[in-house]
């Protein structure tokens, strides 16, 4: 009988790609087999490169993957899963995906700069894994209804979170436990 190889978690930060304070960061320093898609140093709104980068770090693991996302990480999972074999993909923590389709908060790239730079339209294919999508009734970047519609054509669970705004330390997040039985189930 053979010993399964552990499952990897890779982490898939948003736009604003590793913060030092979020969950994300956090749960990447606790767990013990962990990667991150690393920022990139060009062509940073770019959802092509932000989906190569996901690839590129997938050949360095070797074994099952869970990805969790956060934000336009969600979304860069989405993207990725129409366009590559996801035999090795165990799950998805997608958590609080960004709603890139209607116009975000000031500071944001604009709806026309995201068209331009082909995050739009949103995947809306079933994804070729298990997922679970996490939202928050009160996201300034994503309205829950479709935030719900969204996990429902991912074919993901969706999970509510309640009022815990975009889920990152400007809504007085940092770590996030509730992160870690949502992984285990997918795991």
């Amino acid at each position: 009988m053979t010993t399964p190889i552990p499952t990897t978690v890779l982490i898939v930060p948003g736009l604003r790609d590793h913060v030092a304070d979020h969950w994300q960061t956090l749960l990447a320093a606790r767990l013990p087999r962990v990667r991150s898609v690393p920022p990139l140093e060009h062509d940073k709104l770019s959802c092509a490169a932000r989906v190569d980068a996901i690839t590129q770090a997938l050949q360095d693991i070797d074994g099952p993957v869970v990805f969790v996302a956060h934000s336009a990480g969600a979304v860069m999972v989405a993207h990725w899963a129409q366009s590559h074999r996801a035999d090795r993909i165990r799950g998805a923590l997608l958590a609080t995906p960004a709603d890139l389709e209607t116009p975000l908060p000031a500071g944001y790239p604009t709806h026309d700069a995201l068209q331009a730079n082909g995050w739009l339209p949103l995947p809306r294919l079933p994804l070729p894994f298990p997922s679970i999508v996490a939202a928050s009734s009160n996201d300034p970047l994503a309205q829950l209804d479709r935030t719900r519609d969204l996990a429902q054509a991912w074919g993901s669970r969706f999970v509510e979170l309640g009022a815990v705004g975009h889920l990152n330390p400007q809504a007085g997040f940092g770590d996030w436990p509730g992160a870690d039985a949502l992984i285990r189930e997918l795991a």
